[in-house]
């Protein structure tokens, strides 16, 4: 018997040896031949319960790093899982001016440091007249405009913004079709089809809750790409699904690989319809609370140095038509084009500390021109 329960240990042993040295080869392998296209970005995403909805967010009180090429930036979370060591109560205090900032990893901040997205240097500007400003970055990589609105009308709305900033980036509307929050009923207004969307939480609750599994998170260049590989299959797969249902044809060719900040195919009538019904509800939500409503054009990198708009010219002309804000990127960065790097240039292409900046003050430009009450003030629209 103990001749049996040795043999068995030192089989087990010499098992998690083998494991150990492979594991060590495959990384040696991939550091080597696949460092500069391999990224360092765990998610930490978990499940957060607003209203009648359930949709995923960051892990609260964390703090843990990406890492990439371009280098390391820190990540911190307060106990609301926003990206920022401050907790906001519900209820504002004094002459507390607030700003609520939606959006996805661009809004987050993926490939910046912390103190440098828009919402940071918003929030500095805005201290110059109003001290108590502040501006709540509550982004969340990932998310489309359909849980961005499902946010603001559950959660965000509870911290009494006085304004309110949406990042809108080219890849939101495949993410609106894949999450099946909303969808177009047969007249062509907009339906709540599931109240629940949570995409690989469940795994991540499990994983993250182990502290060797989150250190290969932020060191590991094999599981790294092991876990984008598999992420992205089921990605891309979901979207093919989702769009098969609303009668859409699927985008020919597309190929799962790294999940770039780009999307993975032109948008049609059916996403513009979509994603114009979601922003304008934004509207009429915050219009009715008397909160300014402001949509910012996130740019797409085409490549290195140049970039595009994030909104097709027919969505474009449908946020003009109802009287939305939206600080066009070909406006605010146009003169930049093919001069500056208002993207990262490996990783993910996420926005760079540039763009965030620019961004930032021209928020600011516009709440100055209309607390001043220069409500003519040209707008890049």
């Amino acid at each position: 018997m103990i001749a049996t329960i040795k043999r068995i240990t030192a089989n087990f042993g010499l098992v998690i040896i083998t494991v150990a040295i492979a594991f060590a080869l495959f990384e040696a392998m991939v550091r080597l031949l696949y460092k500069e296209e391999t990224v360092l970005f765990p998610r930490y995403h978990t499940d957060y319960h607003y209203g009648t909805y359930t949709i995923r967010g960051i892990r609260p009180n964390s703090k843990f790093w990406h890492t990439s090429v371009d280098g390391s930036w820190e990540f911190v979370t307060n106990d609301r899982g926003f990206r920022d060591e401050r907790n906001f109560p519900y209820a504002k205090r004094g002459s507390v001016f607030r700003v609520l900032s939606l959006g996805d990893s661009h809004t987050q901040g993926y490939e910046v440091r912390q103190d440098q997205t828009f919402s940071a240097v918003l929030e500095r500007f805005l201290a110059k007249r109003k001290p108590a400003a502040e501006v709540i970055n509550t982004g969340v990589s990932g998310f489309g405009t359909a849980e961005e609105l499902v946010f603001l009308e559950n959660e965000g709305i509870k911290y009494q913004p006085d304004v309110v900033v949406l990042g809108f980036f080219a890849n939101d509307f495949d993410d609106n079709i894949r999450a099946g929050l909303f969808s177009l009923d047969v007249m062509g207004q907009l339906k709540e089809e599931t109240h629940d969307y949570t995409p690989g939480v469940e795994i991540q609750n499990v994983i993250y809750a182990i502290p060797p599994i989150r250190w290969l998170s932020e060191n590991s260049y094999f599981y790294s790409l092991l876990f984008s590989r598999v992420w992205d299959y089921f990605k891309y797969g979901r979207v093919e699904s989702a769009r098969k249902q609303i009668d859409e044809t699927p985008p020919q060719g597309r190929a799962a690989g790294p999940e770039y900040a780009v999307p993975t195919s032109q948008a049609t009538l059916y996403d513009i319809a979509l994603a114009t019904l979601l922003l304008e509800r934004m509207q009429k939500f915050c219009k009715d609370r008397n909160i300014r409503f402001v949509v910012v054009d996130i740019p797409l990198m085409t490549k290195r140095y140049h970039f595009a708009s994030s909104l097709p010219p027919q969505l474009a002309a449908r946020l003009k038509t109802a009287g939305i804000d939206v600080v066009d990127s070909q406006t605010l960065f146009g003169s930049l084009d093919g001069a500056v790097e208002l993207h990262v240039p490996h990783g993910h292409h996420h926005i760079s500390d540039v763009a965030h900046a620019l961004i930032g003050t021209e928020i600011d430009r516009r709440l100055l021109a209309l607390e001043q009450g220069q409500l003519d003030v040209k707008l890049a629209h």
